[in-house]
């Protein structure tokens, strides 16, 4: 029996062994010296993982008595969580070394960031659910304030953990709620406890654990730590926040509602289609007075996330789809996007102030023309990517009836629009300044034109990723 449940989670277990072996390496040998060769060993342990998971799966197994679900959703957020995460890891490392923050516990935190991440995907259970997400907050905790000499990447790693505590002690006591009500903690028996009519005590649980939850991806009203965090930690962190995290919570917070509450659709519909609103509505809002990249990119990441929470709204296995492919196109804007932020340097030193890419067309047109491409996506501007991501989740609105919400989304949608294309006027048409330093990373080069190039060829078929998204989907919603 143990034997087929270790066989379940081998994937988690390879990447905490590493990691734990990474830990040890790094003391012994000299610490530092061998942080440069594990970031490309764990990027490259997490392309295999990924490759392996999302290969070699099928069907729907169970470990630990229902605790941990390998399904074909849950395999689809793996790949996509690793993918991510090796990107960003790569992506970062010249920056780091550069600034001389790079140290050896950074791909050791990321690797032990990614095993809760992977644990999150697939809890089955209450408890399962709070260890991963706790062993991925922990490590982000850590990671936010690794500028030890920057007391702006301290602020942001302490203001991180002291809202995570309190979001964590909303979802325990959702959680003890609901294990209240029901005599368990395993999905299953919580979603045939509350099939078709759910106790005033079992809603109000299930409302503290979507507010623990909604923390984690950043709804409003649970988004106070965002700008700050980003701002303050290291630009490739703030990437791997923007990435990866966001993907496995969005992940976990679909299984919660439908495996845990499928049967009270409507009781946690309309939880999640107001935090939607307003969370579009105030990311779009206060993006447009930043003049820092980062913490537009905050604001954005915000907004973004309630378009996401609009497919969830819909509570169909369409609107899971919808919202499986916005975060994969989520993702792959971000990456490119973030892989243009970590190369603004100005006499070597980095820059976020937006004001500093006036005229940015004429220094460097390519990288120019690549930064339009992802923001024109990221605004949702047809015919690129980012518009059919945002199609899908207002289609699933309109299909469950929501269709003040996805008249509510479109119009959040012009709304980002504007800071989007502020910057591109800045770009091409802003006001003679000092020239930014050439960049001369070839791989945030490699990330930012491949990240563009999808945003243009992705519209013939997606690459594929909609029947992915459609075949994960259907696994959770039955």
């Amino acid at each position: 029996m143990i034997q087929s449940d270790l066989n379940v989670i081998l994937p988690e277990i390879v990447i905490a062994i590493y990691a734990m072996l990474a830990l040890l390496g790094a003391v012994y040998s000299g610490k530092d010296k061998m942080a440069g060769m594990l970031i490309w060993l764990t990027a490259g342990l997490f392309v295999a993982m990924a490759f392996w998971i999302g290969t070699t799966g099928a069907g729907t197994r169970m470990a630990f008595g229902g605790m941990f679900v390998d399904d074909g959703f849950s395999r689809f957020a793996k790949v996509m969580i690793l993918l991510s995460a090796a990107a960003v890891l790569v992506m970062g490392q010249d920056y780091m070394a550069r600034r001389d923050m790079l140290r050896f516990e950074y791909p050791v935190l990321v690797a032990l960031c990614a095993v809760g991440m992977m644990m999150m995907v697939s809890a089955g259970d209450l408890m399962a659910l709070y260890m991963g997400l706790e062993l991925q907050s922990l490590a982000l905790y850590v990671m936010a304030s690794m500028r030890r000499d920057s007391v702006k990447s301290t602020e942001a790693g302490l203001k991180y953990f002291v809202l995570g505590a309190l979001s964590s002690g909303l979802l325990l006591y959702g959680a003890s709620l609901v294990y209240g009500y029901t005599g368990t903690t395993l999905f299953s028996g919580i979603i045939a406890a509350a099939d078709g009519q759910a106790p005033l005590g079992l809603l109000l649980g299930l409302v503290f654990v979507v507010s623990g939850l909604a923390f984690k991806i950043s709804a409003v009203p649970f988004h106070m730590w965002t700008p700050d965090v980003y701002e303050g930690s290291p630009t490739p962190v703030t990437a791997f926040f923007a990435t990866a995290p966001k993907v496995a919570a969005m992940a976990l917070f679909a299984r919660v509602v439908h495996d845990a509450f499928g049967g009270v659709v409507g009781d946690w519909q309309q939880i999640v289609a107001l935090l939607s609103v307003l969370s579009m509505f105030l990311g779009g809002f206060a993006a447009i007075g930043q003049t820092d990249i980062k913490r537009l990119m905050a604001y954005s990441s915000i907004a973004h996330m309630g378009f996401a929470l609009m497919g969830l709204a819909s509570g169909t296995a369409f609107g899971v789809q919808a919202m499986l492919i916005y975060m994969a196109i989520y993702v792959t804007m971000n990456i490119g996007t973030f892989a243009f932020i970590l190369s603004m340097q100005k006499d070597g030193r980095p820059v976020t102030d937006i004001a500093s890419l006036n005229l940015y067309s004429r220094s460097n047109p390519g990288r120019a023309l690549a930064m339009l491409l992802l923001l024109f996506s990221l605004a949702g501007v047809p015919p690129l990517v980012g518009f059919f991501g945002k199609f899908y989740v207002l289609r699933a609105a309109y299909d469950a009836g929501l269709i003040w919400l996805a008249v509510l989304g479109v119009i959040a949608s012009v709304i980002g629009a504007f800071y989007y294309l502020r910057i591109v006027y800045y770009m091409y048409f802003g006001e003679e300044t000092d020239a930014l330093d050439p960049p001369r990373s070839p791989v945030l080069w490699g990330f930012l034109m491949a990240s563009a190039a999808i945003m243009l060829l992705g519209v013939v078929n997606l690459f594929g990723i909609e029947g992915a998204a459609q075949a994960a989907a259907a696994t959770l919603v039955n």
